[in-house]
């Protein structure tokens, strides 16, 4: 830690807490392309879709690429699936180029083309779960909805209840957490639900917090409490990624991405030493929707 932790019990007041984040971030938060005006709800989606499990470097530059391409939910359900397949390139999770090509059509067709604003509504189409849709409703619409991702649940796990790590993820836990916190306007609550995240990314990370430079560190309770060790349940972690099935189905799809035809599955059998670990990993991505297969081989969605 880069500071001498407190000696007193922080009274955390939220008003006092929310107002803190929110002046800190107008005067700090990083200029991220969905952050600036006039970037509307589609670019928010995309963005959102993006940005699961994928660092905000590597989605930047795919972005921009990909709303030059398709500045509009009907550009994209004009084009076959693949294509949102082939442009997804090396993000990673391919299925979430096929879900959020199937959300455009859906937008398209029942929409007019205009995302929704509705929770409901956004939550029906496919692949939105409950943060996308509650983070294009406050980000791109301003709706004062709580939206809580990993970052907002470490802040306040250290911040409010003195742990060093989140528990795992619970919907109804976390929502009221975060609510608890949020401020009644909706211009500031969702200004709040950027600055919690903002926070959690650039200054309180997992491994190394910055607690010098956190605005509310003195009303931090895993600060005057020491920084003690969290001694709760754990999520689950994520098997590493070299020689994981992921890594063969990824070889795969680059594959698949570059040909601009079918690819044989003698070509395939060459892409891995362990042949068993190939069918596998082919099978679950025909079963994704991901490879589909053709008379001479295999193909992306058309």
């Amino acid at each position: 830690m880069n500071v001498t932790p407190a000696n007193h019990t922080p009274q955390v007041n939220s008003a006092t807490v929310s107002a803190t984040l929110n002046a800190w971030f107008l005067a700090n938060a990083r200029d991220l392309p969905w952050r600036r005006d006039g970037f509307g709800a589609w670019g928010i989606l995309v963005s959102e879709f993006m940005l699961q499990q994928t660092p905000v470097n590597r989605v930047i530059p795919r972005l921009e690429e990909w709303l030059a391409r398709w500045p509009t939910p009907a550009d994209l359900a004009a084009v076959p699936p693949g294509e949102a397949v082939r442009a997804w390139s090396s993000l990673g999770y391919p299925r979430r180029a096929l879900w959020l090509h199937a959300a455009a059509v859906q937008i398209t067709e029942f929409h007019g083309g205009v995302v929704p604003s509705d929770l409901d509504d956004l939550l029906a189409l496919t692949g939105i779960g409950d943060y996308t849709a509650r983070a294009v409703a406050a980000f791109a619409y301003g709706h004062r909805h709580p939206v809580v991702d990993t970052n907002t649940r470490r802040v306040i796990a250290r911040a409010i209840a003195g742990a060093g790590e989140p528990a795992p993820p619970s919907r109804g836990r976390d929502l009221e957490a975060m609510g608890l916190l949020l401020p009644e306007s909706a211009h500031e609550a969702a200004l709040f639900n950027a600055a919690i995240m903002e926070l959690g990314a650039v200054v309180c990370t997992s491994r190394s917090p910055q607690c010098d430079l956190c605005p509310i560190r003195n009303a931090c309770a895993w600060r005057a409490a020491d920084y003690p060790e969290y001694t709760g349940i754990r999520k689950t972690a994520q098997k590493k990624f070299e020689g994981s099935d992921r890594q063969v189905r990824g070889l795969i799809m680059a594959e698949l991405r570059g040909a601009h035809r079918s690819v044989t599955n003698a070509e395939i059998m060459t892409l891995w030493p362990d042949p068993a670990q190939l069918r596998r990993a082919l099978a679950s991505l025909v079963t994704d929707g991901l490879a589909i297969p053709a008379a001479d081989g295999y193909t992306l969605p058309e």
